[in-house]
């Protein structure tokens, strides 16, 4: 499946803002500083905060997984 272009100028999709999210981005100066994001002409800069905070929320409502306990 193909990601829908955020900002063109750096060609930036939804994908690829959801993957840094994941990675551990939680904020927009981060999130820039990481792609590019809304460095150039800025025309993309409401998408792209609403992106990573809508990812940034879907992250958060996923409960962690419990960590794997071996037993010798």
């Amino acid at each position: 499946m193909r990601g829908m272009y955020i900002c063109l100028c750096n060609a930036v999709t939804d994908h690829d803002i959801r993957r840094q999210a994941a990675d551990g981005v939680r904020g927009f100066a981060e999130l820039q500083a990481r792609t590019g994001c809304s460095d150039c002409c800025g025309c993309c800069e409401s998408e792209a905060r609403a992106c990573l905070q809508q990812a940034v929320e879907q992250l958060e409502a996923v409960p962690a997984l419990p960590a794997f306990v071996a037993v010798a």
